[in-house]
């Protein structure tokens, strides 16, 4: 059974970081895509960043500058470096990773919080 699971949400001041992490197990398929989405509260989900197989990425304009993506394919783990967090950045926040197979699976999210 294929499994991501993030992890390194939580509270933070404004201006502050948080790293998180999404593992993904259980598939002996390779991931092609590896993203970053989140939803803030009241809000439809968004994305946040992108980055395949082979390292090209994509940001959110609103998070370009500020927040980092990247992959360590032989653990077959996500990571979302977030810098200079700001109240808006509050949000569930899930990765999800595209298959060789075709098929797409999501995390079951992690809460972060930017608050004073």
């Amino acid at each position: 059974q294929v499994q991501l699971v993030e992890s390194g949400g939580g509270l933070v001041q404004p201006g502050g970081s948080l790293r998180l992490s999404c593992a993904a197990s259980g598939s002996s398929n390779s991931i092609n895509v590896m993203g970053w989405y989140r939803q803030p509260p009241g809000k439809q989900r968004e994305l946040v960043a992108t980055i395949t197989s082979g390292g090209r990425t994509n940001y959110a304009d609103s998070v370009k500058g500020r927040f980092t993506i990247s992959r360590d394919n032989a653990k077959n783990t996500l990571y979302l470096q977030m810098n200079t967090l700001k109240p808006e950045d509050t949000a569930v926040y899930y990765c999800n990773g595209f298959y060789s197979n075709g098929r797409l699976y999501w995390g079951q999210g992690t809460q972060v919080t930017v608050s004073s």
